[in-house]
C-alpha cells in the first residue's frame, strides 16, 4: 500500500470515530426536543450535520476501494474503533475500564498478525 492510500484510509479511520462522536451528540440533543417522533428528528440538527459526516465518509470509502484491494484497506480502517471509547470518555465523560483496553490490546495483536502475512 502506497503511502497516500496508507493516509487515506488512515483519514477514513479517524472519520468513523467522529462520526459516532456526532450521533452520540445528536441522541442527546434529542432527549431536550418535544414533539411526535418525526418532528423531533427535522428539528435535530446535530443528526443532519452526522448523516452528512457518515455521507462524505462513504464516498471516501468508496474511493479509497478503487485503489486499494478491501484485504488490505479493511484492517487499517478498524483501527479507528478504538478510538470510540477514548472519545466517547474525553467528549461525553463514559466510563473506560482495564477490560474494554485489554480487549482492544488483542484487537490490534489480532490486527498486527493479519497484516504480518500480508506484507
Amino acid at each position: 500500500m502506497s503511502p497516500r492510500d496508507f493516509a487515506l484510509c488512515a483519514g477514513f479511520a479517524l472519520a468513523l470515530p467522529i462520526g459516532q462522536v456526532m450521533f452520540k451528540w445528536a441522541a442527546l440533543y434529542a432527549a431536550r426536543l418535544e414533539g411526535p417522533l418525526l418532528l423531533k428528528l427535522l428539528q435535530n440538527w446535530p443528526l443532519m450535520v452526522a448523516f452528512a459526516w457518515y455521507g462524505a465518509s462513504a464516498l471516501l470509502w468508496f474511493y479509497i476501494l478503487t485503489r486499494v484491494p478491501l484485504s488490505a484497506a479493511y484492517p487499517v480502517a478498524i483501527l479507528g474503533s478504538a478510538l470510540v471509547p477514548v472519545l466517547a470518555w474525553a467528549v461525553f465523560r463514559e466510563p473506560l475500564s482495564w477490560s474494554l483496553a485489554g480487549g482492544y490490546a488483542l484487537m490490534l495483536a489480532g490486527l498486527f498478525l493479519t497484516q504480518r502475512g500480508a506484507a
